[in-house]
């Protein structure tokens, strides 16, 4: 077999299907491969085809801040990750608007999950690609062991507002030209152990398996939400390392 026909029964045995709406994160580094960006991305558009839908974070929280704060969906480069920088300039990839968590989009639904991020105020609200996932069956996949990346788990911090995300100041962040307020709790995020999620899915959840040499992780979104939202209001502090600082 080739390394490309190996990657994609890897990503097919891990529950990757053909229609799936996937947000992908990834870490090049972990799959210690001399394959490009582009293929391993070309592998999972394989794999779900044109029915499907493939979405990847285009952070730009380290170079839009309130020092700098100006974004532009066309010319501002994510910051962080060889995928995501890579697809972001990919043909047919449709990026949401949002200064510092935008999503970009490839595929049947990469217009109905974007086009709605511009409408919230803050990083990861209700509109946002990565809350929108739950609606349409969609998947989070992990490439190498970051599921304290998860990001969809900020959106999961904005619905139960948990004691140690204190309210903020509002922002004016300059975005595609036009001039906007955002708000983001004070501490959103600091302290994080959103790998502790592997501990709140079991099976069919969450699959657990290889791509390349890397571990890798699908995570039904609809399980997540429901079990996060779960434990989170029994215990607010579920997912953040030190509950003593927030106190």
């Amino acid at each position: 077999m080739t390394e490309n026909q190996i990657y994609r029964q890897q990503l097919s045995e891990l529950g990757l299907c053909s229609g799936d709406v996937v947000l992908v994160h990834s870490s090049m580094k972990a799959l210690q491969t001399k394959r490009t960006p582009e293929e391993v991305i070309g592998d999972i558009q394989a794999v779900i085809g044109e029915e499907g839908t493939l979405l990847l974070p285009a952070l730009t929280y380290e170079n839009v801040t309130p020092e700098n704060p100006v974004f532009d969906s066309d010319k501002t480069e994510p910051c962080i990750g060889l995928l995501p920088k890579t697809f972001w300039r990919m043909p047919d990839v449709i990026r949401s608007v949002n200064p510092t968590h935008s999503v970009c989009a490839w595929g049947k639904l990469a217009h109905t999950l974007t086009v709605g991020h511009i409408m919230d105020n803050t990083a990861v609200g209700v509109h946002s690609p990565f809350m929108l996932l739950p609606y349409y069956k969609g998947k989070l996949l992990f490439i190498g062991d970051i599921l304290n990346a998860c990001t969809f788990m900020h959106g999961i911090e904005e619905i139960v507002k948990p004691p140690y995300i204190r309210p903020a100041s509002e922002k004016y962040y300059t975005v595609n030209g036009e001039t906007k307020a955002y708000s983001a709790g004070d501490a959103f995020g600091w302290g994080a152990e959103f790998q502790r999620i592997e501990w709140i899915l079991e099976e069919p959840d969450i699959r657990k398996g290889k791509i390349g040499e890397a571990n890798a992780y699908l995570i039904d979104t609809r399980a997540l939400l429901a079990a996060a939202l779960l434990k989170m209001r029994a215990d607010p502090y579920a997912f953040i390392t030190d509950i003593s600082m927030w106190i």
